[in-house]
């Protein structure tokens, strides 16, 4: 899949997610084998004011390459304006956020809420395109909700505007994260256009990302998957490669990158935040292991890093001794 200087086959990116995709989350995924990584969507209304928090949101890396910043709004001198200030920090493309669903975005034109103005969808397209020295993506859904599904028209739309990859959520915006995402509309949509498709929704495992391939689609974009399985980068290139799985990750290898990811978000976020705002996490790290309610419960009240890393080091060793008694007794 080729997006300017960017050339890799069947890409597996990281999705741009709110409170999710920040520098720590990205470093951690990266090292896991995502091939692409997008920063957290950014309203290029608060780029333009210089807002703090949103400059943050996208500083990146060269560690992080290839990657995109993504920007959103629904005014055409905004969305210029952001653009010019998302070039300052180098990234390999900007992407155009046309698919957030939450009702202060896509209720505001913004977001999904362009798919019910696809003329406005035009327009917004591009102004980003005729202002942008990098490639120009966009990240969308089927439509506003089942009884409007524009996607084949918007594809052919962005395509014609300039646009050199496109990213579809297999959802509408009426269904939010609910309901099954519809992959067969990947199918259809690539052959409508021939910029590069990259498939999104309901990815979770490495049959996931193989059978989203199967339909055509050029890449794929690993969203709330990766929350739950940071590991499903690798797992899946195995899996496609090979037709088999990689072990899981053991128990100490678990509990050794949670507490370097949280070592990095206390750095990012500062405390406590960094440590309140991890809490989204501990379920992804430790999911399927025993005994994992009580220290889910326990790490949810720690709000200092070295009471999360003691928790974690104490469950690692009472686990040890339990399955070196499991053995003195079989």
């Amino acid at each position: 899949m080729k997006i300017g200087s960017i050339d890799i086959e069947k890409p597996i990116c990281l999705a741009p997610m709110e409170d999710v995709t920040d520098i720590p989350f990205r470093a951690i995924c990266k090292r896991l084998g995502a091939d692409i990584l997008y920063t957290e969507f950014t309203s290029s209304e608060a780029l333009i004011r210089d807002a703090k928090k949103a400059l943050k949101k996208i500083e990146i890396f060269d560690y992080e390459r290839p990657i995109g910043i993504q920007i959103f709004g629904g005014v055409e001198e905004s969305m210029q304006g952001a653009v010019r200030v998302a070039e300052k920090f180098r990234p390999d493309f900007v992407d155009i956020n046309c698919g957030c669903w939450v009702k202060d975005v896509a209720l505001n034109g913004q977001g999904a809420g362009l798919l019910r103005d696809l003329p406005r969808f035009e327009s917004i397209v591009r102004s980003v395109v005729s202002a942008s020295k990098l490639p120009v993506t966009v990240k969308t859904r089927l439509g506003w909700d089942e009884k409007s599904i524009v996607i084949l028209d918007a594809a052919k739309m962005i395509e014609q505007a300039g646009v050199k990859a496109l990213t579809v959520h297999c959802r509408t915006r009426d269904q939010g994260h609910r309901g099954l995402a519809d992959w067969a509309w990947l199918t259809k949509i690539k052959k409508a256009i021939s910029i590069p498709l990259i498939g999104n929704g309901d990815l979770e495992t490495p049959e996931d990302i193989k059978h989203m391939f199967e339909t055509g689609c050029d890449g794929v974009m690993v969203g709330r998957g990766a929350i739950k399985n940071p590991w499903i980068f690798n797992q899946a290139k195995h899996f496609l490669q090979t037709g088999t799985y990689l072990p899981e990750p053991s128990l100490k290898e678990r509990v050794l990158l949670c507490i370097d990811h949280l070592r990095r978000s206390v750095e990012y976020n500062d405390k406590p935040f960094g440590v309140l705002t991890f809490r989204k996490f501990y379920a992804g790290y430790f999911h399927g292991m025993p005994n994992i309610a009580k220290l889910r419960n326990d790490l949810m009240t720690c709000v200092e890093f070295d009471q999360v890393v003691a928790r974690l080091h104490a469950f690692l060793d009472e686990q040890s001794a339990t399955k070196a008694n499991e053995t003195v007794l079989n």
